[in-house]
């Protein structure tokens, strides 16, 4: 099922779990306008077919002691399939590395990186990063603030073109 294929009482409890995923089924069920019984039905279709992938708390890197956020820049000497699924491989094991995403143009990856502490990031930067096989650069950037950290998908574009097909 694409976003489009989804009916408008499925994408009112997207965007609802999206905005609160510890909702009660009941309070979901009431904001969407069905009862509470096919409510959790569609609930669970939406989570089996993959368009809800888990809930999760967002909470506060710097609440706990990770004073240190980094996005670094990595190319790569090699880009085969199969050099790129090991860079990823080994992200996923890096525990610092919050998200890895593979880009085109002349940066291989994007690395979303948190630390508690310059120290410890460059540690891990000079340590693992750089030392990894097949990294051929990095370029990193401190954050100093964000000014938006938003998850999920903003629902308001899919409902205006979903209202468009209409």
């Amino acid at each position: 099922m694409s976003g489009g294929r989804l009916d408008p009482i499925d994408r009112k409890i997207l965007a609802e779990l999206q905005a609160d995923g510890r909702m009660t089924n009941v309070e979901l069920s009431r904001r969407v306008g069905i009862s509470a019984p096919p409510c959790l039905r569609r609930v669970r279709t939406l989570e089996e077919s993959g368009h809800i992938r888990g809930y999760h708390a967002r909470v506060d890197a710097r609440a706990l002691g990770f004073e240190v956020s980094v996005f670094a820049m990595v190319g790569l000497v090699k880009q085969a399939e199969a050099d790129l699924v090991a860079f990823e491989e080994r992200c996923r094991a890096w525990p610092l590395v919050r998200e890895c995403h593979m880009l085109n143009g002349e940066i291989d990856f994007l690395l979303k990186c948190v630390a508690p502490d310059l120290s410890t990031f460059q540690s891990f930067l000079t340590g693992q990063l750089t030392a990894a096989p097949n990294v051929a650069s990095v370029k990193t950037s401190l954050v100093i603030r964000a000014a938006k950290d938003e998850p999920g998908v903003p629902f308001d574009i899919i409902e205006a073109r979903a209202a468009l097909d209409r």
